[in-house]
């Protein structure tokens, strides 16, 4: 079967080879469970793997489940011969199912030397909480969120691909070697723009991608949103009042981009504060949102500052709204792409994200923070002419005297300088 490829895939494969326990954790329906099946044609074909060496369970099974809950050494024992000589390759999917799941896990790693366990989980809290603190050591921890923009143009034609891998390799040389992109006309933005707005507009779940029709779409993300819900919030973590976890859902989706107000919330969802921080923790844990926190000097002063909140997949954000309006009239248009910058930025996860604000009001999107150096980014989704630094942009350069800053735009390439800054000016769609 033909797969979307998957940048996590070539990550995975070089693991493979070691003895320590592969945990893929990540959303509900972003494709953990294909990207087993990835794995496994892979071990057969470019590894040479026998296929009776390679188990495929899941934990969504009950009798599956009970049968490895009682006895996990007899289960895993009835998949092999006496004389366990070659190694064997052992999937489990929706691992956080198993109650002790890290216990069990632990005892079966020790036991069997010849066997590679690849376990996946769409709920952080259980994955992690309950399963690492035995697995010190033993496990190696990867996330599979939704497609990525990159992904998501595989379905797209190929000189379109092309021109993005080039113009997003010069973006990341200028944020991590400091190397300045030549300035350029943008041939393909109405393409870039379209492609874009679909895909902020409906997210990147796989069969959200896969599939051509509005009303499909929707009914798709509606049935993820209905499946977290019962596997996730009442099976799994037992909440109990769905009314009043959904009111907070949607005030959230609401606030999409903008500081959080917790004691707002609290009052117009009619929670206790303590419930409605409970609740925020447990989407964050299941990979709905994220909050993101200030950017300070200061890191004690930083925590203390309100976060702002956004959603890992912003079709699905969408639905909570039931907004799949076109951009010409949406009023979130650009909270919109501001969260599409921010998922990739959190999914990738190679710098530390924050934001900036004063006092006064003076506000930075994102700040990067690699290492000792700081890198602020700003979305203007808007048809710039020049390269015009705004005011708040400019007290960030001037507190803080960056060597670099990067400014996302619809389709405007441009640069300049202020002081020892470099300040890049890019089309949106290559950095994301």
């Amino acid at each position: 079967m033909e797969y979307l490829k998957r940048g996590l895939t070539e990550e995975l494969k070089k693991w493979l080879a070691r003895k320590e326990i592969i945990a893929i954790k990540g959303p509900r329906q972003a494709g953990k469970t294909t990207l087993l099946k990835i794995l496994k044609e892979y071990l057969i074909s470019q590894r040479n793997v026998s296929l009776d060496n390679i188990i495929y369970i899941t934990f969504e099974d009950r009798d599956i489940l009970d049968a490895f809950s009682k006895d996990p050494n007899e289960y895993v024992r009835s998949y092999f011969p006496k004389d366990l000589n070659k190694r064997i390759y052992f999937l489990i999917d929706e691992f956080q199912y198993l109650e002790d799941g890290g216990q069990k896990l632990k005892f079966l790693y020790d036991t069997y030397e010849n066997i590679k366990f690849i376990i996946t989980g769409s709920s952080s809290l259980e994955i992690t909480e309950h399963t690492a603190k035995y697995l010190v050591g033993r496990v190696f921890s990867f996330y599979l969120y939704q497609f990525s923009f990159s992904e998501y143009l595989q379905t797209k034609p190929k000189n379109i691909q092309n021109v993005y891998a080039e113009a997003s390799k010069e973006i990341g040389d200028f944020l991590n070697k400091a190397k300045m992109f030549s300035i350029k006309q943008d041939i393909f933005a109405k393409d870039f723009t379209r492609y874009l707005e679909d895909f902020v507009i409906f997210g990147g779940y796989p069969e959200v991608i896969k599939s051509h029709s509005l009303e499909t779409k929707k009914i798709i993300l509606k049935n993820i949103y209905d499946t977290y819900i019962t596997k996730d919030i009442v099976g799994l973590l037992r909440i109990k009042d769905l009314s009043g976890f959904r009111t907070v859902v949607r005030l959230l989706a609401n606030q999409t981009g903008n500081l959080l107000n917790l004691h707002a919330i609290a009052n117009d969802s009619g929670n206790y504060f303590r419930q409605l921080k409970q609740y925020i923790s447990v989407l964050e844990e299941t990979y709905i949102i994220r909050n993101l926190r200030p950017y300070f000097k200061n890191r004690t002063t930083e925590l203390k500052k309100n976060p702002k909140v956004y959603f890992i997949d912003i079709g699905l954000r969408n639905w909570i709204v039931n907004n799949f309006n076109d951009f010409e009239i949406r009023t979130d248009a650009g909270s919109l792409i501001e969260n599409a910058v921010f998922s990739s930025l959190y999914q990738r996860k190679e710098e530390e994200i924050r934001y900036w604000r004063t006092l006064g009001q003076a506000e930075v999107d994102f700040v990067l923070r690699q290492d000792d150096e700081i890198i602020p980014l700003e979305v203007k989704y808007s048809h710039l002419r020049l390269p015009e630094v705004n005011r708040s942009l400019r007290s960030f350069l001037k507190g803080y005297k960056p060597k670099r800053a990067l400014v996302l735009t619809k389709g405007f390439w441009g640069r300049t300088k202020i002081e020892d800054t470099q300040i890049a000016f890019v089309p949106v769609w290559y950095a994301i």
